[in-house]
């Protein structure tokens, strides 16, 4: 995704501690057409994929998971990180965020994410692969199938990347960061 790395290159702020900050174009204020060109990729990459729902969790992953599921023409199931009172039928699991450097619960109903399910996770990064690792969990606990793992941005160097495809999953990344360090923005 070329359109994706040039706006990394021009937008994109590095800081220490191998931080790459996307705020003014994804994960804070988005721009509209650049999401759109993120979903159709991910619909390109997926297209011969058996899927029948996406899944994410809030807050950053929902809109390339909305876009996607609207492409797709699919319900898209956001993973809380808060439990609902209202919430019933729940499946929960921990994750570690890099970021905030805090486990965290997070949630979704049974009602939502069935046995039979074949699940597309859609988010915006993909580190340490701890979120996804938490997916994972959901999905097994559901008796779901994962289909695949779609990121907008994989910092390859903190290694989920590699983690989840030893492992098996098939990881689409359409921007892939070799090296933060000195702050300086390396992509493959």
């Amino acid at each position: 995704m070329k359109l994706l790395k040039e706006r990394i290159m021009r937008d994109g702020k590095c800081f220490e501690g191998g931080i790459l900050k996307v705020d003014s174009f994804i994960n804070h204020q988005m721009d509209p057409i650049l999401m759109k060109s993120i979903a159709v990729e991910f619909v390109r990459r997926f297209a011969s994929t058996d899927i029948n729902k996406i899944i994410t969790i809030e807050a950053s992953g929902i809109a390339p998971a909305i876009m996607t599921g609207y492409l797709l023409e699919l319900p898209v199931v956001f993973a809380k990180k808060k439990k609902p009172v209202t919430m019933e039928n729940m499946l929960t699991t921990t994750v570690y965020s890099f970021t905030k450097n805090r486990n965290y619960d997070i949630c979704v109903s049974k009602d939502f994410l069935r046995k039979g399910d074949h699940v597309l996770f859609i988010d915006d990064f993909l580190a340490n692969g701890n979120a996804a690792k938490g997916i994972i969990d959901l999905v097994n606990q559901a008796g779901a199938t994962l289909a695949g793992m779609g990121f907008i941005i994989e910092k390859a160097f903190q290694h989920g990347g590699e983690y989840l495809r030893n492992a098996g999953v098939r990881v689409e990344s359409l921007a892939i960061i070799d090296s933060l360090d000195n702050c300086e923005i390396k992509i493959r």
